[in-house]
């Protein structure tokens, strides 16, 4: 069994200047702190990240914002972070905005191996500029490509040392879809059990698609 428990340091080092990024969480909740804290502590800059939203200027992503270490976002909405939109506005940050059940569908297709999916949200609307739009029944639907990332960084309530995880409460939000969407997911965990400590009807991501875990603050 490949020792999967590493280091803040050691998940941080991994990453280069430049790097995709996914980072889970809803508005800070299940968003990695340790890890993100990480990132502005080495200074990693010009970063792609794709995630719901840029939570606040003092909470989750919103940090890596304020330091301007992001060069884009690809998120659903940036309303509760007014430094992402004051960087939008002054030109320093590029903004994709995605419908957020399109997102969670792109990120999705990226970790099952699909080209991008068929979705009507956005027909007719400023979303559909310069997408391919296809006719089914008699019907539009937009074609929007997968996403993937050079690395996820997630966070879960509890892992063993294989990597099994559970997510806690809304901390199950973009989490488990973006653990397979990586090219290297890497965990942060509260709690990490003995292997065999988690029940397998609990797992809601698998140990096959963690390749490292980090020790959260808790346990």
């Amino acid at each position: 069994m490949r020792n999967k428990l590493i280091s803040v340091e050691q998940a941080i080092e991994m990453i280069p200047d430049g790097a995709v990024l996914m980072i889970g969480g809803f508005l800070g909740d299940g968003t990695p702190e340790l890890l993100v804290d990480g990132l502005i502590k080495a200074g990693k800059r010009n970063l792609t990240v794709i995630a719901n939203d840029t939570a606040f200027p003092d909470k989750g992503i919103g940090k890596l914002i304020v330091n301007k270490l992001v060069k884009k976002v690809i998120v659903s909405h940036i309303g509760t972070n007014p430094e992402t939109q004051k960087q939008m506005i002054e030109g320093t940050l590029e903004v994709e905005l995605v419908p957020q059940g399109t997102l969670a569908e792109r990120v999705r297709a990226g970790g099952f191996g699909l080209g991008g999916i068929l979705t009507p949200t956005g027909v007719g609307t400023v979303v559909e500029n310069g997408k391919q739009k296809i006719s089914i029944n008699g019907k539009e639907f937009l074609v929007e490509t997968a996403l993937k990332a050079d690395f996820a960084l997630i966070k879960a309530k509890k892992a063993d040392f294989l990597g099994n995880l559970v997510f806690n409460y809304t901390a199950r939000n973009f989490n488990p879809l973006m653990a397979f969407a990586a090219n290297v997911t890497i965990v942060e965990v509260e709690e990490l059990v003995p292997v065999g400590g988690i029940d397998p009807n609990e797992v809601h991501v698998p140990h096959a698609v963690v390749d490292y875990i980090v020790r959260g603050n808790a346990k």
